[in-house]
Formats: C-alpha cells, sequence, structure tokens
C-alpha cells in the first residue's frame, strides 16, 4: 500500500490534495512548520498526521509529493533522495491524478476558489464528484466520475495540467514578482488553453480572454450580448442576486444565488455554462446553488454586539473592489470598515496606487505592516507609502486594535492574503 508523505502539507492546495487521497483510502502523512494555518484543522479533522519538518521523518517505503514553495535544498527532499524515494511535485501528481476523471480546471487572476467551490457544490448534487480548492479543502469521492480544481498561473503550475475542461475567470497582471506584465501573464493563459482537451469557458468582457485560441470551442459568458451566455434581467437584494440566463440570446432560465456582487453572478454564469455543455439538469443546478454558503476566507461573517466582522482573501485591487461591492449591496445602510494587510513588498509596490483608489472606496480604512515574502527584496517601501494615498487612513497594530471599538453597527472587513487573521482575533479578545 502506497504511503504518501506531503513534504510542506499545511499549504493550501497540499492539505486539499491531502485530504482527497486521504477519503480514497490511500495512507496519508505530512510535515509543515510548527506555527498554526487555518488549513490544517480539516487535516486534524481527518486523522492526518502532521510533523514538524525534519530529515527524520522520511523512511524507505514513503512516495514524497513536495510543495512547490521547498526547493530540492530542504532537508526531507534530501533525505528522500538519498533514500532513493519516488519525489514528485505537487503540481506534477496532480496533472497525472486528474487523468482518472472527467476534469475541470478553474484558473484566473481572480475568483478562482469561489467558482472552484460552487462548481464542486452544484456538480455534486448531480454525480458523485471529487474537487480541490484552493481554501485548502479537498475530497474525494468514492465512483467520483468529476474532478473540479483551483488551477494557479503562478510559476505557469497550471501548465502540468491537461484538463478536460478549464473556466477561465479574468486574466489580470498578478505575482509581479513573476510575471513581466500583462503580456507575459496572457501568454500563459495561452498556453494552458492548447492543453484543454474538450472545451474553454471564458470570461467574455474580459479584453484579454477574448483573444485566446485553442484547439476546442471557446464559450464566452459575461454581461455582455456577444457573450454565448448573458446574465439579465438582474435583481440584487440584501439577500442574495437573482437573474436570467440567455443562451446565444435565446431565454434558458432564471437563477437566484444567496452571494453578493457582480462577481459572484459572473462564477455562477461559468458554472451554469460548464453543467448545460456537460447536460446536467438545470433544476439540480437552480437546487445547488440555493445552499451554497460560499467557501473559507472568502467573505466569511460573524457577529460580534453590534458589529459584522468578515474574514476575506483579498489582497489585490480588483479584488478589494468586488469585496466592497459585494458588501454595499448585502449591507447597504452601515458603514464599511476595511483593516487591510498588503501582502509582498512587489505587489505593494506594483499596485500602490491601484490600492489606494480601490480602499478609497469604502467609508474608512485601516491599514497593517506589509507582510513579505522570504523571496524578495523589500527595498525602502513601507505602509506608510500607502497610507499617504489615502485621506485620514491609520495604522494599526496587532497589540492595539481597540482603534476599531468607535466602528458601532459598522461592517468590517479583515482583508488580505498575508496573517491578517491574527488581527481579527486581537480584535475579538479585546472584546471580551
Amino acid at each position: 500500500m502506497t504511503i504518501y508523505h506531503f513534504v510542506g502539507i499545511k499549504g493550501s492546495g497540499m492539505s486539499a490534495l491531502a485530504q482527497v487521497l486521504h477519503d480514497m483510502k490511500f495512507q496519508v502523512q505530512g510535515s509543515d512548520v510548527e506555527k498554526h494555518f487555518f488549513t490544517q484543522l480539516a487535516l486534524e479533522q481527518s486523522g492526518i498526521m502532521i510533523l514538524p519538518f525534519q530529515k527524520e521523518n522520511i523512511k524507505p517505503g514513503l512516495t514524497i509529493i513536495a510543495g512547490n514553495a521547498f526547493p530540492d535544498t530542504h532537508e526531507e527532499i534530501q533525505e528522500a533522495m538519498k533514500l532513493g524515494l519516488p519525489i514528485v511535485r505537487y503540481h506534477r501528481f496532480l496533472g497525472d491524478f486528474m487523468q482518472n476523471f472527467t476534469s475541470v480546471a478553474i484558473t484566473g487572476a481572480h475568483g478562482k476558489t469561489s467558482t472552484t467551490g460552487l462548481l464542486a457544490h452544484v456538480i455534486a448534487g448531480a454525480k458523485p464528484t471529487s474537487y480541490l480548492i484552493g481554501d485548502g479543502t479537498g475530497k474525494g469521492e468514492e465512483g467520483a466520475e468529476y474532478f473540479v480544481f483551483e488551477a494557479c498561473e503562478y510559476r505557469r503550475h497550471f501548465l502540468s495540467y491537461f484538463p478536460d475542461y478549464a473556466i477561465m475567470t479574468n486574466i489580470d497582471f498578478d505575482h509581479p514578482d513573476y510575471f513581466a506584465n500583462i503580456e507575459d501573464v496572457f501568454s500563459a493563459f495561452q498556453e494552458m488553453a492548447i492543453q484543454v482537451k474538450k472545451g474553454i469557458f471564458a470570461y467574455g468582457d474580459d479584453e484579454q480572454l477574448q483573444k485566446i485560441q485553442a484547439k476546442v470551442p471557446v464559450l464566452f459568458y459575461g454581461f455582455g450580448e456577444e457573450n454565448d451566455y448573458q446574465a439579465k434581467n438582474i435583481v440584487k437584494t440584501t439577500n442574495g442576486t437573482s437573474f436570467d440566463v440567455f443562451i446565444r440570446n435565446t431565454f434558458y432560465d432564471s437563477f437566484s444565488i444567496p452571494i453578493f456582487g457582480n462577481h459572484s453572478i459572473l462564477n455562477a454564469l461559468a458554472v451554469i455554462g460548464l453543467c448545460h455543455y456537460e447536460e446536467i439538469n438545470v433544476e439540480i443546478v437552480k437546487e445547488q446553488f440555493t445552499t451554497f454558503h460560499g467557501v473559507k476566507r472568502r467573505f466569511t461573517e460573524k457577529t460580534i454586539g453590534g458589529q459584522i466582522l468578515i474574514d476575506d482573501y483579498a489582497h489585490h485591487p480588483t479584488e478589494i473592489k468586488a469585496t466592497i461591492d459585494a458588501a454595499r449591496q448585502k449591507y447597504p445602510n452601515r458603514e464599511i470598515v476595511i483593516v487591510f494587510q498588503p501582502h509582498t513588498f512587489t505587489r505593494t509596490q506594483a499596485f500602490l496606487d491601484g490600492f489606494a483608489e480601490s480602499l478609497r472606496l469604502a467609508d474608512k480604512t485601516y491599514l497593517c505592516a506589509i507582510f513579505g515574502s522570504a523571496r524578495e527584496n523589500h527595498g525602502k517601501l513601507t505602509i506608510e507609502d500607502l497610507q499617504d494615498k489615502i485621506a485620514e487612513s491609520e495604522i494599526i497594530s496587532e497589540e492595539d486594535t481597540s482603534l476599531l471599538n468607535a466602528h458601532h453597527n459598522s461592517v468590517i472587513i479583515f482583508m488580505g492574503a498575508g496573517d491578517v487573521q491574527k488581527f481579527q482575533e486581537s480584535y475579538e479578545k479585546q472584546l471580551f
């Protein structure tokens, strides 16, 4: 029996894959740093062993799945090489694994995780479905026909995949530590498109995605008339969103989703398009939409006293705008307060003006020190450079979050891709 050992098991993709293999009755274990990550709870609940990094973890008989963040010089990978064990990188393993199913890769600069979660939830209502979501959740369903997974463009990792279908949510310039410019990002997506085997569903109102060429049909979804799948007659309320879908200008059906913002309509449209193409019963799609409760760290809410606290992963100007848009729809009469922790110095530098423009859409912004990456040179950039561009914004520290007490009856959104949750935890502690 193969025993899989994950080097870096707390990574969001890694922890999800570990859960998939565990559910499929494989023996799974892994190692990581001691620090607590939100991804480890599901692993612990499944009884998957998590060890601290040390070369002694590596023993004969293991198959090593190595996280992308760890170089070949890592002590556990070195030990595995010494013992002659099979070592496979996360994205390579996933590329081979998905060949057993009808696979759907969800990719794009923004919206991957939410769309993957929604599609997995909807298809599972019709057919046995395994899935791997970038919020750290994964499920391996016995006898699964479909495999729905998030495919990341960073360092072109998604070029390890040859999926049956791809959903492309958008192309935007991000990961400035790797991509040179928007053309470089486009070239990665174009390469990916050539590898898709049955069909691509692309956001048609995106000028970059309109240029995508493929060997398979490219079907477009969006708000514009020229899309194959178009959302019209949109009604937004504080309970969610409803809209009609037209397929090539012919009315198809009406849908309601209990989620907010224009980006949520687009995510739903991508799912509707793929399900229509795969001939999944539209009544099941409509029913599954009504029971979708979102994914981790994407507009995750809790109410404490008169305040609503939201945890959100937004870490790019486009995502910040989308999150504020969703909050304004759900809570039109409340003050929207942002606690933002920029993620990486390279991204903060590249999008300084964009961040300022997006954050000015909130009623009040608090800024946390930049969450740096070990891979980058910090330069002279500080959080004050962003503060200077946002009127009346203030710096907040983990040690003192009491400034937030002043915002009675408001919505406070803690956003970022680093460890912004610690600011929310600190604030909640001082409330009690």
